[in-house]
């Protein structure tokens, strides 16, 4: 181990008790996709007393930022993501329970990206005062990511150029695998996520082809109407439901999901709903797939419109590119693991597991995690267990932005064990609420982030010390891109230049009222 690297993981024992809380405070916040606000001026503010330089609003996104700190040497990355799940809240308890004050359906963490978050802000800030600590050379960048659940931010950075200057960057995620606990990706990184929203319109409802009256009659509840973006909207869902089978062959773990932002925009009346928008999602490994699934969702909505007397307008939410894998990099990370160790949960830890076991019913266990989350996983290890499903053809597998790095810099994609309840017997599948109940409960989250955060911050030092290790790096992502950004291999960002991200639409949040603050969903009255 390095001398500096010593002081970094000493830096992260030394500051435990901060970071737990500072964990602690993003998991309360949890704020959904492009409403963060509270979030993202946590780590601004975080990081301007540190003496990082901050843009909040990077790229035009009102909960990113991008920080800076040091000069000269190479330029690595990291980010944080903080964005919470709708329909998940829970509170750090081991029963069911939202927490206090809010709807039952408010957001939560779940993989928990709170603690995402921390691991990377704690390596960082580790490295850094390793770096001043022992007059080392090299530029930190370290971004805010909102609205990963939609794959949102990262495609917008990469699209105004943010990652261009990187020589390297570090991507960490809680495993959400017990087969890829505290390991670090090979070839198989995560595939392709598009999102759009299809905006139904009744403008002239009047000159709908039934429109008709008695003569004389002019009143709206004597007047055939149109259809109106409500039947759009349901006819979209419906058609769309009908067609999918026909999309893509029963091959490549593709999936497409939708949601309802906007219906009707009326109340129960005989008027012609004018304005409703509806959101699809997919995750596919190839942009070719991509492609056709938006072809024909393209379809469909020109098809229902006209039925409907509607326009439509198609709004592009994100479009990732398929993850480049970085070996070179992966192996550095993987011996900096390696050196820290995988996360050990404490008793604390598993008798507040045990109390979630006997409250749903079953026997608590002496250890109730699953032993995975505690030893290692080597990446040839991990990369065979990623593959024992998918066919020879599939390169990539699920999603998540975080690909947009690849593209860019040499990329690793670090998984940390997180505590993972051990199953009564085969099969069997815990409801999500003990999950999230973990993710809050610091005995049972701390280890992960702590053991992300000496990792990361070994890493970090190791390459600004080893300018043989990152070139070696460098050399694989000009291979694989055919002389890195601009090369002949290399897959451009697929968002335009000036993309606007789409954070005007109506997005679940949470609203203050003369009620106080609420979920959008307004709280039910005890």
């Amino acid at each position: 181990m390095k001398p500096a690297q010593k002081t970094a993981l000493a830096w992260v024992a030394a500051n435990h008790s901060r970071l737990s809380k500072w964990h602690k405070t993003i998991w309360d916040f949890a704020e959904p996709s492009w409403r963060e606000y509270k979030s993202a001026a946590w780590y601004v503010d975080v990081l301007k007393r540190e003496g990082f330089k901050v843009e909040a609003g990077s790229a035009g996104m009102p909960t990113a930022f991008c920080a800076t700190w040091g000069k000269g040497g190479p330029t690595l990355g990291a980010y944080a993501e903080y964005d919470a799940v709708p329909g998940t809240s829970q509170a750090a308890v081991p029963r069911r329970k939202p927490r206090e004050g809010l709807h039952k359906w408010a957001a939560g963490h779940t993989d928990p990206h709170s603690a995402l978050g921390l691991g990377a802000l704690g390596g960082m800030l580790a490295a850094k005062h390793a770096m001043a600590r022992h007059g080392i050379k090299g530029r930190i960048k370290f971004f805010g990511e909102p609205a990963e659940k939609m794959c949102g931010s990262k495609p917008v950075h990469a699209a105004h150029g943010y990652y261009d200057d990187l020589d390297a960057a570090i991507s960490f995620h809680p495993t959400s695998l017990p087969a890829l606990a505290n390991t670090c990706l090979l070839d198989t990184h995560c595939g392709a996520y598009w999102s759009a929203i299809y905006s139904f319109e009744c403008e002239s409802p009047e000159s709908w082809v039934g429109a008709l009256a008695r003569e004389g009659t002019q009143n709206s509840h004597s007047v055939s109407r149109a259809p109106g973006a409500n039947d759009a909207l349901c006819l979209m869902y419906t058609t769309t439901k009908y067609t999918k089978e026909s999309m893509l062959p029963h091959h490549g773990s593709w999936t497409l999901n939708e949601a309802i932002l906007v219906g009707g925009q009326a109340t129960a009346d005989n008027l012609a709903p004018n304005i409703a928008q509806i959101q699809y999602a997919c995750r596919a490994p190839t942009l070719d797939m991509m492609e056709k699934v938006f072809g024909i969702l393209d379809q469909n909505a020109e098809q229902v419109a006209k039925i409907t007397h509607c326009t439509v307008t198609r709004h592009w939410v994100t479009k990732t590119r398929p993850g480049l894998p970085n070996r070179a990099l992966a192996d550095i990370t993987y011996r900096n693991l390696e050196m820290v160790g995988p996360p050990q949960f404490p008793e604390k830890a598993k008798v507040f597991a045990r109390r979630i076991q006997k409250n749903l019913g079953m026997r608590p266990m002496a250890n109730p995690f699953m032993p995975e989350v505690s030893r290692l996983t080597t990446p040839e290890k991990a990369e065979a267990a990623l593959r024992a499903s998918l066919p020879p053809w599939q390169k990539n597998y699920t999603s998540d932005d975080y690909v947009e790095y690849t593209w860019h810099a040499p990329t690793v994609r670090l998984y940390v064990g997180r505590a993972m309840l051990r199953p009564p017997k085969p099969g069997y599948r815990y409801p999500d609420w003990p999950r999230n109940a973990l993710g809050g409960y610091p005995p049972a989250i701390d280890p992960l982030w702590e053991t992300a955060a000496r990792c990361v911050g070994a890493t970090l030092i190791d390459l600004f010390t080893d300018p043989e290790g990152l070139k070696r790096c460098r050399d694989e992502f000009k291979e694989r891109t055919g002389g890195g950004i601009g090369g002949k291999t290399w897959l451009p960002p697929l968002l335009p230049r000036r993309f606007k991200a789409p954070v005007h639409f109506r997005w679940p949040e949470y609203v203050t009222t003369v009620r106080g603050e609420e979920w959008w969903i307004p709280t039910e009255s005890a």
